[in-house]
């Protein structure tokens, strides 16, 4: 499989574990990016940091690298590859898929070591265009 383009997002990143009967709350919908996933067991969302929610258990500072698409659902391995890549270096990540592609989430303190690793096996990683 050809290496992928990854970019990395200019945005803090918080993730929230709800009860799996929580209503969710109206912020999360009024954010310019969100991602919700609600299980049998509990429900996780991810906002950008700045959005104040009143969850069960929080975990800041996480930066996400979107891999550039949309991707064709014939792909395969793209996860795989990247989380791979990433273990070899003890870089944790929470994952989210969309439709189109794929988002990478990791620590902020690992984030430059995440990009050199990714670099270092043939991804593209764009970084954030300075102001």
């Amino acid at each position: 499989m050809a290496q992928l383009t990854l970019r990395l997002i200019d945005e803090k990143f918080a993730i929230h574990s709800l009860a799996k009967n929580t209503e969710i709350p109206s912020q999360v919908f009024q954010a310019y990016i969100y991602f919700i996933a609600k299980t049998f067991d509990e429900i996780s969302i991810v906002l950008p940091q700045e959005v104040k929610l009143n969850s069960d258990d929080v975990e800041p500072d996480w930066q996400a690298l979107e891999v550039v698409g949309p991707l064709d659902f014939t792909l395969t391995g793209i996860l795989s590859n990247i989380s791979t890549v990433l273990a070899n270096e003890k870089i944790s990540i929470f994952a989210m898929s969309t439709f189109d592609t794929d988002y990478i989430l990791v620590k902020q303190d690992k984030i430059n070591a995440a990009v050199e690793a990714l670099r270092a096996n043939q991804y593209q990683v764009l970084l954030p265009k300075s102001n």
